[in-house]
């Protein structure tokens, strides 16, 4: 019995000690768990193939929804379902969807980004902040597991991309010259620029016709100023005198040498001394981050040599006065002076800008006193020739006008880029009456209005008849009008114009129609009534046979800066669409 027991236990050892079939073992104990992990391997690695695949469809729906912002949604769900991801729950800011195995989940947020470094990376985009230049897009969708299915739920995927576009166009608002009267521009002009100009009708037409690169003015501008500045935004950021402008526009390749001949012309000769903030004239956007010397892709920002310098000029002038006295030089008139002042567009708007939806351009507000008479001599009033002095003391308020980009649209390419601008003439109040001179030039107070004498009857230089009164008339009715310009529009520079419904007459002609006088006797001791009965046809003839020529004045000095009665002239020169891209 002890052999035997011994024997046992000797084999149990040798069997113990035996280790040729450990391998074996452990290969059977160990092949589940390294099957399992290969499992879990596999599905972690589909799973991060598919949330590549997911982001990269995320990427191109937020390229496409931002190159389609108007209609951001329906992009990106055709995106999705373009590239496989047919079944897709829209999911709204604020609320919470859960993705199933069949239905995905996206949600799309339209709002702003600014690519200003100086922002945080993760704040550069807010979400629904007018006006859109930018699209959020992000999407979650079940993963699948081959193997771990049996074991855990199926994770959510998640992703997310940013993309922006930013459509720009050029554009400007003002008045044009209809027809140009050469002694009122260059007395006006030099009331201005504070010296002596004398330029011709054809001078004067040049510098209508000549359009300036505003990109080369401010190489030039920069090289006059002697700055060493980096961009166009530099350079813009500093101030210059109208002669300054002129010079630097004098320089700018492409001009014809009339119009050449005439800016120097203008620079020689202006005396005002008075630096203009150059971000008051002209704003480049985001082209003004482009060093000097660069062009942008696809835009040209051009203006008119004429509005440019009637614009740098009414800058110039702040909210001083100028005082023309135009004397006999108005076809059938006996005098005339002139007053204007000229008022800061409201917030610094420049006239011309390069910008995204939203931008504004403004023209200045205008005041003009103007003082005009004539004097004849009356045989037809009875008692032998008399002689009539007529008086006729117009005051004219525009409003700044406005022009605001409202959409950029690329349907098939820059070829059908349509701009649309919604375009406002400047509210007009008009007064033939006395105005208080103290209040003229100070566009923060409503000027205040009096009786004016607008005719005196003299026999042998004796007077017998003073007669007063006054008049009123306003235009109304200033909405917008939205203009839309093509591609064939931008390319020839048209120029559209918007004005208002209730000018349906002459200015002038309004006033006197609806002039209310009141006859002076001087002591005579005759009949009020029967002079004015005769007397008010007699006025009111003579005033009505001076209204062309007046009305033309007002026309070409309003003109001349840049402003209209009742109407607004608006000029795109440049659009691009905006290449989308990702920016988080």
């Amino acid at each position: 019995m002890r052999d035997r027991a011994g024997g046992l236990i000797g084999v149990i050892r040798r069997l113990i000690a035996d280790r040729r079939g450990n391998f074996a073992v452990m290969t059977a104990l160990c092949t589940p768990v390294a099957l399992a992990l290969t499992a879990f391997a596999v599905d972690e690695g589909s799973l991060y193939n598919e949330r590549r695949a997911a982001q990269s469809i995320v990427d191109l729906a937020a390229i496409t929804a931002a190159a389609n912002i108007n209609n951001a949604q329906q992009a990106v769900l055709t995106t999705l379902s373009d590239n496989g991801i047919t079944s897709v729950a829209v999911e709204q800011q604020g609320t919470t969807i859960a993705p199933t195995a069949t239905k995905a989940v996206v949600q799309v947020v339209p709002g702003r980004y600014s690519g200003v470094s100086s922002i945080a990376a993760g704040s550069r985009f807010e979400a629904g902040k007018l006006p859109y230049n930018a699209v959020q897009v992000s999407l979650k969708k079940q993963g699948t597991l081959y193997f771990a299915a049996s074991m855990m739920a199926p994770p959510v995927i998640g992703t997310a991309a940013t993309a922006s576009a930013q459509p720009e166009a050029a554009f400007s608002v003002g008045s044009r010259l209809a027809s140009v009267n050469g002694g009122i521009l260059n007395a006006l002009l030099g009331s201005l620029l504070g010296g002596n100009i004398s330029l011709s009708v054809m001078d004067y037409n040049s510098l209508i016709s000549a359009d300036v690169d505003v990109l080369s003015f401010t190489d030039a501008l920069a090289t006059q100023l002697h700055l060493t500045a980096a961009t166009y935004s530099d350079v813009l950021a500093s101030k210059a005198t109208v002669g300054q402008i002129a010079t630097a526009m004098a320089n700018v390749p492409g001009l014809d040498r009339t119009a050449k001949l005439a800016l120097q012309t203008m620079a020689s000769s202006a005396t005002n001394t008075v630096k203009i903030p150059l971000s008051h004239l002209v704003d480049l956007g985001s082209v003004g981050s482009l060093g000097l010397g660069q062009k942008p892709a696809g835009l040209s920002v051009d203006a008119s040599a004429m509005s440019m310098l009637s614009a740098a000029a009414a800058l110039a002038n702040g909210t001083n006065q100028v005082s023309v006295n135009l004397g006999a030089t108005i076809p059938g008139l006996t005098s005339t002076t002139l007053q204007i002042a000229i008022g800061e567009p409201m917030q610094n708007s420049p006239w011309l800008a390069v910008g995204e939806l939203g931008t504004v351009v403004r023209t200045a507000q205008t005041r003009i006193k103007l003082n005009a008479s004539v004097t004849v001599g009356t045989p037809n009033l009875g008692g032998g020739i008399k002689l009539l002095a007529v008086n006729l003391p117009l005051n004219v308020e525009v409003a700044y006008a406005e022009a605001k980009l409202t959409d950029i649209s690329c349907a098939t390419g820059p070829s059908s880029i349509k701009v649309s601008i919604a375009a406002q003439p400047g509210v007009v109040e008009a007064h033939l009456a006395n105005s208080n001179a103290s209040g003229f030039a100070d566009f923060t107070q409503p000027q205040s209005f009096s009786n004016a004498d607008i005719a005196d009857l003299k026999l042998l230089l004796v007077p017998l008849l003073q007669v007063t009164g006054s008049s009123a008339f306003s235009v109304t009715n200033m909405a917008p009008t939205n203009l839309t310009f093509s591609s064939t529009d931008i390319a020839n520079k048209a120029i559209k114009t918007v004005s208002t419904k209730n000018l349906t007459q002459s200015l002038t002609t309004s006033l006197v129609n609806n002039l209310s006088l009141t006859v002076n006797a001087l002591g005579l001791g005759l009949d009020v009534t029967t002079l004015l009965s005769t007397v008010k046809p007699a006025v009111t003839t003579l005033l009505n046979g001076v209204t062309a020529p007046v009305d033309d004045l007002v026309h070409n000095v309003l003109a001349a800066l840049g402003v209209h009665v009742g109407e607004a002239d608006v000029r795109v020169t440049g659009a691009v669409c905006g290449r989308s891209v990702l920016v988080q």
